[in-house]
């Protein structure tokens, strides 16, 4: 099922089917009366005296081919508000007929009139699916007709539609299974968003031998597939400023190698790319809204594989930035991964910060469920700017502890590192500060672990279960409110 809206500034017919008012909170509907025929007027004032105005949306059946909605804006409504509200509307009339509606935009007050887009908008994210191996489909289309005055700039209609394609890329890779999501389709998929603007470069196993990336190379050497390093640039500024980093974890599929994982819930393991996801969707929003800011995002795709070449439980290998590690289990794969992709970066770019997005452990869900992804950081004021974007839009992160007293846990006696802590506890924790060993040059660094907030069984505000796109829009809005 799509969602289909087109806008118009002449005023709605009366007699138009599935008419959608806007009221305030207490459902005063005096102002919606030219809007209705006053028998409809007379008959919605009757029933709203017995209606449970407690909730925002209320339905009037006119007839049988006819209904007229209420939807009430509260007074000190937030914008993540209107997108959850729009998201409820969805799922209300989402398998009603006929899926016409004509969203009235003059009953808004002035005051309200900046939540159309934001209402819209989580329409929009509510309304995906995944039914591209379905051989029967929902061909169902809504068909909605914002109407009135109250229509958005042309500005705010490319700012929601970049951040909904960039979402809707991010379900769509983490949704693919892993056997046709590997890492050379992958590679192959990245290097089509040229056509969106963005600069694509792709090392294969031959350069990333050569750059001595040998930490990311590890954890995919056990497979038939290849590895991949991709880097993503988007010159928003055209100028040489520094850019802003984002880097992510793109582990297609994930056995546990020979620390072989339990065969339970393994089919979940192609969700093991969500960082990776994020990253890319991130780079289309931004492409797409032609962001004033320079960016650019770096993910490392590989599969984790049992096999003849893979990498061994006490194999030590020397990664990009010249530190070696000790590798004591081989599904603490994310952070070789990322260690490699962390340091090219810094060198590389030279970024303004890096942040880093991984499903990189089950403790983070053992401490924060599905509400927050946790935050590490080096940088206090980069960690309030993640904090307040995340409840800007309602995709929360919680900082979670850095110490050097941790560094013991994850210091070898064979190498500089052990990529596990076999001590016991602070899982998530040890994880990222082993991944802030590859930061050299001190650069603003925040790690974000996702790995509670990239899929949902159970579907969530603005999704309807699966992937979730978790990011996309928390990154968005940090680059929107404080780098633009």
């Amino acid at each position: 099922m799509t969602v289909q809206i087109t806008y118009k500034k002449n005023p709605s017919k009366k007699n138009s089917p599935n008419l959608v008012l806007f009221t305030d909170e207490k459902f005063n509907i005096l102002k919606l009366k030219k809007y209705v025929k006053s028998l409809e007027y007379s008959y919605i004032f009757d029933l709203l005296k017995t209606k449970n105005t407690k909730k925002q949306i209320v339905t009037f059946d006119i007839n049988s081919k006819k209904k007229i909605i209420l939807v009430a804006f509260k007074e000190n409504q937030k914008n993540s508000d209107a997108e959850n509200l729009g998201a409820k509307f969805y799922d209300l009339f989402k398998d009603l007929k006929p899926h016409d509606y004509n969203i009235n935009t003059d009953s808004v007050n002035n005051k309200h009139k900046s939540f159309i887009g934001y209402f819209l908008h989580g329409i929009k994210l509510k309304s995906y699916k995944f039914e591209k191996y379905k051989t029967k489909k929902n061909t169902h289309n809504i068909s909605i007709l914002v109407s009135g005055k109250h229509q958005l700039s042309l500005k705010d209609k490319v700012k929601f539609e970049a951040i909904e394609n960039g979402t809707f890329y991010t379900r769509d890779l983490v949704s693919e299974p892993g056997n046709i999501l590997h890492p050379d389709e992958y590679a192959k998929r990245l290097n089509s968003l040229r056509r969106d603007g963005l600069k694509i470069s792709i090392y294969d196993e031959k350069k990333l031998k050569k750059l001595g990336m040998n930490t990311l190379l590890g954890v995919g050497q056990g497979s038939v597939r290849g590895s991949y390093l991709v880097t993503m640039e988007w010159n928003g500024l055209k100028d040489k400023s520094k850019p802003l980093a984002f880097v992510g974890k793109g582990v297609c599929f994930d056995t546990g190698g020979i620390s072989l994982k339990p065969a339970k819930f393994m089919e979940d393991m192609t969700y093991d790319m969500a960082g990776s996801a994020v990253v890319v969707g991130l780079m289309k929003s931004l492409a797409l809204r032609k962001a004033k800011v320079n960016a650019v995002g770096v993910v490392g795709l590989v599969e984790n594989m049992p096999g003849g070449n893979a990498q061994r439980p006490g194999d030590i290998v020397k990664s990009y930035s010249g530190k070696t590690v000790e590798i004591l289990n081989t599904d603490a794969e994310g952070r070789l991964v990322l260690a490699d992709a962390l340091t090219y970066t810094e060198e590389k770019f030279k970024p303004k910060f890096i942040v880093d997005l991984a499903t990189l452990t089950g403790a983070i869900i053992v401490s924060l469920g599905s509400e927050y992804a946790g935050l590490f950081s080096n940088n206090d004021k980069l960690s309030k700017q993640l904090i307040q974007a995340g409840e800007n839009v309602e995709e929360k992160v919680w900082r979670m502890p850095l110490n050097k007293n941790f560094d013991k846990l994850i210091d070898s006696k064979n190498a500089d590192m052990q990529n596990i802590n076999y001590v016991g506890g602070a899982g998530s924790t040890t994880a990222a500060q082993f991944l802030q060993r590859f930061i050299l040059n001190k650069t603003p660094w925040a790690h974000l672990d996702i790995a509670g907030m990239a899929f949902s069984k159970y579907g969530g505000a603005l999704n309807s279960g699966g992937a979730t796109g978790y990011g996309v829009r928390l990154l968005n809005k940090l680059i929107e409110d404080n780098y633009e």
